[in-house]
């Protein structure tokens, strides 16, 4: 089935789970192998990527053939940063270093046109006239304003980042992971009950499930380098002799 941004909207706001995989790595080639394996959506990070936007309509092209939608975590939260990925193809944005409410509502403004906002005419490759828009909560100013956020008009969801927002909460280490999932549970407990659409970002399917399981809709199932690290990794062991096979 291909999914829109208007389906993936409405699954989001019914409490339906839709996952999706994060790309770190550039090429219409991996965004095509991502697309084909199936997902709702796929990320693509210009926070912390290697894709330029000069690829972006090819990797949003690519990505729509494939039934999905082509979301982008966008440079930084400034005007310019998030509009630009929208002209670009992009069907949605999600943008980090949201700092409170009053900052999110900047945010939405930059995604829509006039008089909803300030986003300029100018599209120059696909996109969408009501582009998905989702705040990043990850730092404590955000958190300490989550329920103004929630209540933020136009934000299609919020999804957290764990590894920032551990270092401004002082969570960091393996020593306070169990605190950290406290306040992860938490958030997606608040986002639930207020009925918007949350995701937590996740490395791997079991981490994705359980986030799935206490409420999150806007599922991020792996991440691309990170899998493909992993992958090769157990190859290399498995052909030296470091690992058994799973037919030994």
């Amino acid at each position: 089935m291909v999914i829109d941004e208007d389906v993936l909207r409405h699954r989001w706001s019914e409490g339906q789970p839709c996952h999706g995989l994060w790309s770190l790595l550039p090429g219409v080639v991996t965004a095509e192998v991502l697309a084909g394996t199936g997902p709702d959506f796929v990320v693509v990070d210009l926070q912390h990527g290697a894709v330029t936007e000069a690829e972006l309509p090819g990797i949003a092209a690519a990505v729509r053939a494939a039934g999905s939608v082509p979301l982008v975590r966008t440079r930084s939260p400034l005007f310019a940063d998030v509009g630009r990925p929208l002209d670009l193809g992009a069907g949605g944005v999600i943008v980090p270093n949201v700092r409170d409410a009053d900052h999110a509502r900047e945010v939405v403004a930059a995604t829509r046109y006039a008089p909803a906002g300030g986003r300029s005419i100018g599209r120059l490759s696909g996109g969408a006239d009501q582009p998905l828009v989702v705040a990043m909560v990850e730092t404590r100013t955000a958190l300490d304003d989550l329920d103004a956020i929630l209540a933020v008009e136009g934000l299609d969801g919020i999804y957290v980042g764990p590894g920032d927002l551990s270092l401004s909460l002082g969570l960091s280490g393996a020593e306070r992971a169990d605190d950290l999932r406290t306040v992860l549970s938490s958030i997606v407990a608040r986002a639930v009950s207020a009925g918007v659409p949350v995701g937590v970002h996740a490395y791997d399917g079991d981490a994705a499930a359980r986030h799935a399981a206490e409420g999150a809709t806007i599922v991020t199932v792996a991440v691309d380098s990170v899998s493909l690290r992993e992958v090769m990794t157990h190859h290399l062991d498995v052909a030296r002799g470091r690992k058994e096979t799973r037919d030994a």
